[in-house]
């Protein structure tokens, strides 16, 4: 019932489900040496890989503000993040990743596709159906994707401005074990925070002149594997409580 723990079951379920998406399917075309899809099922893909992975990102920033509100503001604690406050920010990010997925998987398959039909990465991802697509014709899903990209931007400047005053606050804390305390608080969520930003931008703001099929596969699986399988390991090696359940 803690709002911390409630918000890491959300998250938990979050990156279940993306990892999910991905790799069972590619598992399944190693195993059996086939590299297909159905169109359907590619528009599956596309809908629950960004439906996950936004709502993510929208819940990680939901999990800055409980961090900012728990070390920053003690005393409303309390009132400020109790049970209907957390179940509606959590429905939001859900919410959030839900629009976001059914909007952009609309546009990127209502766009028509004559450069043949080979995705030339491991799972359907938008950037490279979008290569498919004929000339002019993905602009709509480009906008729809810079209106995204500036919405993400809210949210990571949403976290940075948190993480300002929680670290402007900790350092005012006069006891080493009370800096402590809140710094490991907070780490394990930075933690999150940085893996899933930096793969994230690596993937989508690399130099063209980078580009090439090999490192594409490589970048993708670093954000679309790595932070979900990474981040459990992430809050169980800090947190003492999950430590002890461990144990038992």
């Amino acid at each position: 019932h803690n709002p911390m723990y409630f918000f890491l079951l959300n998250l938990s379920i979050l990156d279940l489900g993306s990892i999910s998406t991905t790799v069972p399917k590619s598992m399944a075309n190693s195993l059996w040496d086939a590299r297909a899809i159905s169109y359907s099922g590619c528009a599956a893909q596309v809908f629950f890989f960004v439906f996950f992975i936004l709502g993510e990102y929208c819940l990680l920033t939901v999990m800055a503000y409980d961090r900012y509100v728990a070390i920053c503001k003690p005393l409303h604690y309390g009132t400020l993040m109790d049970r209907r406050s957390c179940v509606k920010m959590a429905a939001a990010a859900w919410a959030s990743g839900f629009l976001n997925a059914l909007l952009h998987t609309a546009n990127t398959f209502s766009i028509p596709l004559c450069q043949g039909n080979t995705v030339d990465q491991f799972f359907c991802e938008i950037p490279q159906i979008l290569k498919l697509s004929c000339s002019d014709s993905y602009l709509r899903e480009a906008g729809l994707i810079v209106i995204t990209d500036c919405l993400s931007f809210g949210c990571f400047a949403f976290i940075v401005v948190s993480y300002v005053q929680i670290f402007t606050a900790v350092l005012r804390i006069p006891s080493e074990q009370g800096r402590h305390k809140a710094f490991s608080m907070c780490l394990p969520h930075l933690a999150v925070v940085s893996l899933f930003i930096s793969t994230g931008l690596f993937a989508y703001l690399k130099p063209p002149s980078l580009s090439s099929p090999s490192l594409d596969l490589v970048v993708a699986v670093l954000y679309a594997v790595v932070p979900p399988a990474v981040n459990p390991l992430i809050y169980s090696m800090r947190n003492k409580e999950l430590k002890e359940a461990l144990r038992k």
